[in-house]
């Protein structure tokens, strides 16, 4: 079987937090013959994966190295602080930086939040990865600031988080090999804009036919002759005409 005679297919590439599942239902009800794979990454190996073919399209964090890649920002999360219940951060909506000048916070080497100056005071190591740090959380070893889909994804019955109001934020986006913008590719991306299926900028249906018209044969239609009335004879008089007009008999002198 050649190339082009196999079944398109479409790989999706997404890291942890991100949740593509609305984007996969409309993606199954407007291709539903072209099957979408789902690929989890890591935050620091999407961008790799993307330009070594492993997947057609991905959603990323901000930043990325974006060598050879295009990418759309399409929305930003609230980042905060994950806490153990009964810390004393627990007892408040929302924190600053400054609030935790004395705890010490906890720095992944997954970790994708771009700071000027980290809050906290930091640990003796860094974890490997999110998922090892909220098990030091957890342990009492420290706090951790993460964008909140994390804080959802890693949820523990003891631990909690609340925003934290002065953190930078996380920046999620759909990104692709510039060179493989396909229309798959366009496809997706329209999903993911919120583009109706006849959106000039996406790949319409054909157009409907129109109803109760019916197509003109032999040309435009011509009008009767004038003083003719369609299917019937003119009238004139009682008979009809005999030739020219009848003047009035001449008197005789």
């Amino acid at each position: 079987m050649t190339s082009s005679e196999e079944t398109p297919s479409f790989r999706l590439a997404y890291v942890p937090g991100v949740t593509p599942t609305k984007w996969v239902r409309i993606w199954n009800e407007r291709l539903p013959d072209v099957p979408l794979t789902l690929i989890g990454v890591s935050a620091a190996e999407a961008s790799d994966v993307l330009r070594g073919g492993g997947a057609d399209a991905g959603l990323v964090r901000l930043p990325i190295d974006r060598t050879g890649l295009s990418a759309i920002p399409l929305y930003t999360e609230t980042t905060v602080v994950v806490i153990p219940k009964d810390h004393v951060v627990a007892s408040v909506d929302e924190v600053s930086a400054e609030d935790l000048a004395d705890d010490i916070v906890l720095h992944p080497l997954d970790d994708t939040l771009e700071w000027e100056r980290r809050p906290g005071q930091p640990a003796i190591e860094r974890p490997a990865t999110t998922a090892d740090a909220i098990e030091l959380v957890a342990a009492g070893v420290g706090l951790l600031v993460v964008p909140q889909s994390l804080a959802r994804l890693h949820h523990r019955k003891d631990l909690t988080y609340r925003p934290v109001s002065d953190a930078p934020e996380s920046r999620v986006a759909l990104s692709w090999l510039e060179d493989e913008t396909t229309d798959l590719v366009e496809d997706f991306i329209g999903i993911v804009r919120g583009r109706t299926v006849n959106s000039s900028r996406g790949r319409p249906k054909p157009p409907a036919q129109p109803k109760g018209k019916r197509p003109e044969t032999g040309g435009a239609r011509r009008k009767p002759a004038a003083g003719k009335a369609a299917g019937k004879g003119a009238r004139s008089g009682s008979g009809g005409a005999k030739g020219g007009k009848r003047g009035k008999p001449r008197r005789r002198s």
